[in-house]
C-alpha cells in the first residue's frame, strides 16, 4: 500500500483507494461519484423501514438490529417511495477496509440537505453516526428519514457523501485567523473566530422574481414527491412559499417548518483546503442550521468561478417560535488541510450545482423564471 499522506484525501487519492482496495464497490463507480475532496455513496439493492433510529453499539452489527427493528424490506431496484416520518436503514453499494491511521465522516450531500432529506452513515459496531473510525473493515448503510417531501429513490442514488482524513488536520483558531488574513475565506460581516469562523444569516434579502426582494424559502406541506435523481424536474411554486424581505430584518421560524436561508458572508475555500459547516452553541437558539456540512477545494474561489458564494443553510426550528435577525450567527466553518491539493476543483468543470450560489433551492428545481 502506498503512503497515505496526512490531511483530508483529494480525488486522486480517492481513486488510488479504490485501487488498493481500501474502498470496494459492489458494483462500479460512476462518472462524477469521486469530488474533489470525497466520494458520494449510492444506495444499494435493499432497505427496510424500521421502527426506530438506531446506533448498533460496541460488538453489535446493523443486520442484527434490523432483526428486531425492521417492519418490512424494499426492493430498491424498481424504485421505492420513501415517506415523510418515516425511517429507512438502506444498504450501500460501497464497503471500506481501512488501515489504521486512516479514518472517514460523512455528511449528506448539499442537495439531499435542501430536501430536508435526514441522511446518516452506520456501520456495525458504531456508537455514533457518520463517523467510521480508523481500521473498520465492512459494510455501510445509510439510515434515511424525510421530513417535508416524499422522495422516490432507487439503487445508485447518492444522498450522503464520505469523506477520509488521516492524521491531525484542522486549522487552530490561530491558524484560521491567519488564513482569513491572507485568503479571505469569509467576506462580509464582523470576522469571529472561536471553533471555526462564524456564518450569520442573511435577512436583508436576495434579489427574487419580479424585483422583489426574498430572504428565503419555507416549505410547503402535503406536496407530490421529489425523484431525488431528476434535475430541473420540478416546479418552485409547488414545493415552496418564497419569504419577502419586510424590511424588519427579522424572521420567526415556526416549529415543524423547514427553511431555506442564506449566509451573509461569501464562503472561500483556498484549493488546499476542505471545510465543513458545524453546529453552533446550541445555548443561543431553538433551531438547527445546515444537514449537509462539507465545502470542497475551491468552493467560492474565483478561479473556479466561485466568487461571491454564501452558503445555503438549511433550518429547523425545533420546539417553539423562534426570532432570528439578520447577521445574527448561525454556525461555524472549520478549515482542513488537504494532503495534496486536487486537481480539479469545485466548480471547474466538476459538474458542481452550487458554485458561485446565492438564495439557491436543490438541483431538483427549475430555477427562477423557468
Amino acid at each position: 500500500m502506498n503512503a497515505i499522506l496526512p490531511g483530508i484525501q483529494s480525488a486522486e487519492s480517492i481513486h488510488a483507494l479504490a485501487r488498493e482496495g481500501i474502498i470496494g464497490f459492489a458494483i462500479p463507480p460512476t462518472e462524477g461519484q469521486v469530488q474533489p475532496a470525497s466520494l458520494d455513496l449510492r444506495l444499494g439493492r435493499r432497505a427496510w423501514r424500521v421502527r426506530a433510529s438506531f446506533l448498533p453499539g460496541h460488538d453489535s452489527d446493523v443486520a442484527g438490529r434490523l432483526d428486531t427493528l425492521a417492519l418490512h424490506e424494499i426492493d430498491l431496484t424498481r424504485g421505492a417511495v420513501f415517506e415523510s416520518g418515516c425511517v429507512y436503514i438502506a444498504e450501500l453499494l460501497e464497503s471500506v477496509a481501512l488501515p489504521a491511521g486512516l479514518s472517514a465522516s460523512c455528511n449528506p450531500k448539499s442537495s439531499t440537505g435542501r430536501l430536508d432529506v435526514f441522511t446518516r452513515v452506520i456501520t456495525n459496531g458504531a456508537r455514533e453516526f457518520d463517523a467510521v473510525e480508523a481500521g473498520y473493515n465492512g459494510a455501510l448503510y445509510a439510515e434515511i428519514s424525510p421530513r417535508t417531501f416524499p422522495v422516490l429513490v432507487r439503487t445508485g442514488s447518492r444522498l450522503s457523501q464520505i469523506r477520509f482524513r488521516a492524521g491531525a488536520s484542522r486549522l487552530t483558531d490561530a491558524e484560521l485567523s491567519a488564513l482569513q488574513d491572507s485568503e479571505r475565506v469569509v467576506v462580509g460581516g464582523d470576522v469571529s473566530i472561536q471553533g471555526g469562523v462564524a456564518v450569520s444569516v442573511d435577512l436583508a434579502g436576495f434579489p427574487g422574481p419580479g424585483g422583489q426582494r426574498l430572504v428565503g424559502y419555507r416549505a410547503k406541506r402535503h406536496t407530490g414527491l421529489v425523484d431525488v435523481d431528476r434535475v430541473n424536474a420540478y416546479a418552485v411554486s409547488d414545493f415552496w412559499e418564497p419569504l419577502a424581505a419586510d424590511g424588519s430584518g427579522q424572521l420567526i421560524l415556526d416549529p415543524g417548518q423547514f427553511y431555506i436561508l442564506a449566509s451573509k458572508e461569501a464562503v472561500h475555500v483556498p484549493p488546499d483546503f476542505a471545510a465543513e459547516m458545524v453546529p453552533f452553541d446550541p445555548l443561543v437558539g431553538e433551531f438547527r442550521v445546515h444537514y449537509a456540512g462539507f465545502f470542497d477545494p475551491g468552493f467560492g474561489h474565483a478561479e473556479a468561478g466561485g466568487t461571491g458564494a454564501r452558503a445555503v443553510l438549511e433550518v429547523r426550528s425545533r420546539d417553539v417560535p423562534f426570532l432570528i435577525e439578520d447577521r445574527q450567527i448561525v454556525g461555524r466553518l472549520v478549515y482542513e488541510r488537504m494532503a495534496q491539493r486536487p486537481q480539479r476543483l469545485y466548480g471547474a468543470d466538476a459538474g458542481s450545482n452550487y458554485q458561485a450560489q446565492g438564495l439557491k433551492l436543490s438541483k431538483h428545481f427549475l430555477p427562477p423564471g423557468a
